[in-house]
């Protein structure tokens, strides 16, 4: 029997009712939801026109899984790689430590010491934590390791309760809550990762569940965090779009119906349908208030939440960096590619060599006159990257104008203009390039003997300012 009740919100001063005692459904066949994925065909997205408000908490931040999550999908990083890119991340956070958490696996000794590396480092955030599965001999690492908090998996979806793990609700939730039990007595504060969950009986389990884990909150006095994992991509920001894929209706629901405080909510999501950063800012706008994400977005098949494209997110809806340095994510960017190997897609959005370069000859004609014009914000000075023109047949006379001025740093009062006569000289052997048949891009260094075969003397001059 659901039990309602009338509160007064302390946000908006409204009389609201509130439903209570959402009771675990202890289902015989499980709930995979056939007339959404049905496996054969494109999931599909289904509307109730149920609207849920959107209320951002007052705080937000951003936690990291690059070297639990995301390390999953790449080569292995070093101990060495760890400790370089931990400290980037708590540069790119700054002193307020809007990147508040960052959790390791600790199962093998190269984990734990990369762990140890990080948390010797004294930073207060990013702070390092742990994931385990949901067995009680995997805390004796973390006590081992003097860790405060944990992720514990706890799938919660029937797909992963009755066909992964062949048990009912009931076996898996005492199962589950067994372990946080274990959690609580070692004074270890547990962080639920409740897999699955767009795909997950909301009320029938998801609730219940979620409500018992305040209830075990309340009696020990030690915080437990919900963290809604979107595993397969499925879930939607889209208003009226209904459960189990709605985002707003999980995080209203959670935090209204679980009572779940917005501080002890997280948002987990995987990029499978080009949704993982529209669906972390649905979760900030709709109460939650940490979202969970990776360096570069790396993780399992398409990867997580992409940290730098949250921490420009914050900016947006925040009004303020509050502090963090985004240089660090060019470094970042710099760092993977350099000394790791991996290679970002040149396209990528503020991490990717091509993200603010053109080849068109009329943007670069515009960014002659005022880069503001296709530039998304003022790159060289908050990423340190400046504005770039790559160079091929469609750049034209602006093109090779404007990549003269960024290459040798000309300083104002001294950038040429597209009609000055070494210009037309660089363009015609860039013509004949591609009259030849090239097909590629010119590089830096082409484009740099070619000025020089044009016009040693200006060559010289412009080298002056390079220096």
């Amino acid at each position: 029997m659901l039990i309602k009740k009338i509160i007064k919100n302390k946000k908006n001063n409204l009389l609201e009712e509130k439903i209570f005692n959402y009771s675990l459904q202890d289902v015989a066949e499980p709930q995979l939801y056939r007339d959404i994925f049905d496996y054969k065909h494109v999931p599909k997205i289904i509307f109730n026109n149920r609207q849920v408000p959107m209320s951002m908490p007052e705080n937000i931040w951003i936690t990291d899984t690059t070297f639990r999550d995301g390390q999953q999908s790449t080569s292995p990083f070093t101990v060495e790689q760890i400790l370089e890119l931990f400290k980037l991340m708590h540069r790119l956070g700054g002193k307020k430590g809007i990147i508040r958490q960052s959790e390791f696996f600790i199962y093998s000794e190269k984990d734990r010491k990369a762990a140890r590396a990080c948390m010797d480092l004294g930073y207060e955030f990013p702070e390092v934590t742990s994931w385990i599965r949901a067995n009680k001999s995997d805390f004796q690492l973390v006590k081992e390791m003097g860790m405060k908090e944990t992720g514990i998996l706890v799938s919660c979806s029937d797909y992963h309760i009755f066909k992964k793990m062949n048990l009912t609700r009931s076996q898996a939730l005492d199962k589950y809550l067994g372990t946080v039990k274990d959690a609580l007595s070692a004074g270890i504060k547990p962080r639920c990762h409740f897999e699955d969950i767009t795909r997950a009986d909301f009320y029938g389990f998801v609730v219940p569940f979620a409500t018992e884990l305040m209830k075990l909150s309340k009696e020990s006095g030690i915080p437990i965090k919900v963290r809604a994992c979107d595993t397969m991509g499925f879930g939607v920001n889209f208003v009226g779009a209904a459960l189990p894929r709605s985002v707003p209706g999980i995080i209203y629901g959670l935090h209204h119906y679980a009572e779940v405080p917005s501080e002890m909510l997280e948002w987990h999501g995987h990029n499978d349908f080009y949704k993982v950063v529209t669906n972390a800012t649905t979760a900030w706008l709709y109460g939650c208030s940490s979202v969970n994400c990776s360096l570069l977005g790396i993780g399992e098949r398409t990867g997580n939440c992409p940290l730098e494209a949250m921490a420009i997110e914050y900016a947006s809806l925040k009004g303020t960096s509050d502090g963090m340095d985004y240089t660090a994510i060019t470094d970042i960017a710099n760092y993977f590619e350099k000394e790791i190997g991996y290679v970002i897609p040149p396209r990528t959005p503020f991490v990717g060599r091509s993200f603010n370069s053109t080849r068109a000859g009329i943007h670069a004609d515009g960014m002659l006159k005022d880069e503001e014009i296709y530039n998304i914000f003022d790159t060289k000075k908050l990423l340190n990257r400046p504005m770039h023109v790559s160079i091929n047949n469609t750049s034209g006379l602006a093109g090779i104008a404007y990549w003269i001025n960024e290459y040798y740093e000309l300083p104002e009062g001294h950038k040429i203009e597209k009609s000055h006569p070494i210009v037309a000289k660089v363009k015609a052997l860039v013509d004949a390039e591609y009259a030849g048949g090239r097909c590629s891009v010119m590089g830096d260094d082409e484009l740099d003997s070619m000025l020089m075969q044009c016009d040693k003397e200006f060559h010289k001059k412009l080298l002056v300012f390079a220096e």
